[in-house]
């Protein structure tokens, strides 16, 4: 008897250790930041963000060097392959994580027929959402990317496509209101527009391969806080996450707006939707019940709503108030959400530990010259609703 049960012991253990399940990850609220570097982060960059409190990151790797013409697909005009050199340092990175502790969100920001307009002289590419051959390659591409991290201990999600736009070229007005928004769906169902339909086409390429890991959609529109207003359900797969952004109120929150003559002011009375609107806590709340309202409609736990992004300028005047009217929504309804972003190593923006004043010369050389950033960061006053928050 005790042979029988020690041949079996040594059975199981030659068996293939199964995939964590890691949708039970999210059943906690979740609060990270966004990473969008020009150079692939290192074990030190990582284990700052963890320092702060964070679990987890949204890594985004368009911008690093590709060893073709876009990073990890090679060519996005026509996928072939993931290339392997890049998935080399994608792989590297995620080791760098996780030895923060910080679980990580692939989220690409270009896809076969999507190449993102700043890799793209800054041209908008609607070619996924025109033709459906495109569909195949990027149900191919996330096929073979799966395949590749779906056993890697930091991957958390996988954001299948950053920001997607189907509806822009399409007649649908941005933040246009829910009934006509579900009009022009009527008419997209079942196009290359129908992004519900590519989501289902990508995932179930996925669950080929990898059966657990967790995905991640974003809202149409730019991931816009509204967007999900004309889906008719939530995706079958249960292991689903749903994300939106937050920039509203656009015209006052972002790069634009600090070269005006006068910049707008938050709160404040601002452009949005083709009208003028006054723009303070109360409308901030008012517009993110829109997720809020279709997971409950289409009977989905808040627990799978993220806000992937979110921020405003750091020398708008406004901005820490911003974060913080924006996190007091978040913390009410027990979001997940990572902020943008985290010593962004190309872009000063919305890079909070830089206070209010002008980065040096020193950091747009580094740019020029492809070296790292060499600007030290400090928890200045406008971080302070995000770093008190993942402090907790």
């Amino acid at each position: 008897m005790r042979r029988t049960l020690l041949a079996w012991l040594l059975v199981l253990c030659s068996l293939p250790t199964a995939a964590a399940d890691l949708i039970s990850f999210w059943n906690i609220p979740r609060y990270g930041g966004n990473s969008f570097n020009r150079l692939p982060p290192d074990q030190a960059y990582f284990q700052a963000l963890s320092d702060y409190g964070a679990t987890w990151t949204r890594l985004s790797y368009d911008k690093w060097q590709a060893a073709d013409r876009d990073f990890l697909l090679g060519n996005a005009d026509h996928y072939e392959g993931l290339a392997p050199a890049d998935l080399e340092r994608l792989k590297r990175a995620l080791d760098h994580a996780h030895e923060a502790g910080l679980k990580v969100v692939i989220a690409p920001l270009s896809l076969p027929g999507m190449r993102w307009s700043q890799n793209n002289q800054g041209r908008f590419d609607d070619r996924l959402w025109q033709d459906k051959a495109y569909w195949t390659q990027a149900a191919r591409f996330w096929r073979d990317l799966a395949e590749a991290l779906k056993d890697h201990p930091a991957i958390a999600a996988y954001n299948l496509i950053n920001e997607p736009a189907p509806e822009k070229e399409s007649g649908l007005m941005e933040h246009a209101n829910a009934q006509a928004m579900r009009q022009w769906y009527a008419q997209a169902q079942g196009t290359a527009r129908d992004l519900p339909e590519f989501y289902a086409h990508v995932i179930a390429a996925i669950r080929e391969v990898d059966p657990v890991t967790p995905v991640m959609v974003d809202a149409g529109w730019y991931a816009g806080a509204d967007a999900f207003s004309y889906w008719p359900r939530a995706l079958a797969d249960e292991r689903v996450l749903y994300s939106v952004h937050m920039y509203e109120p656009y015209a006052a929150t972002s790069a634009p707006n600090m070269v005006r003559q006068q910049p707008l002011d938050y709160p404040g009375s601002v452009p949005f939707a083709g009208e003028t609107e006054y723009w303070d806590a109360a409308r901030v709340k008012e517009y993110l019940q829109q997720p809020l309202r279709w997971a409950d409609a289409v009977q989905l736990p808040h627990s799978r709503l993220v806000v992937g992004e979110f921020g405003c300028m750091r020398r708008l005047p406004g901005c820490r108030q911003y974060l913080e009217d924006v996190l007091t929504v978040l913390d009410e309804h027990r979001l997940h959400w990572a902020f943008y972003s985290f010593r962004e190593d190309s872009w000063d923006g919305m890079d909070y530990e830089l206070g209010s004043a002008k980065v040096p010369w020193a950091y747009w050389q580094a740019i020029e010259q492809g070296k790292p950033d060499p600007i030290m960061r400090k928890a200045a006053l406008a971080f302070e609703p995000i770093r008190r928050r993942l402090a907790q």
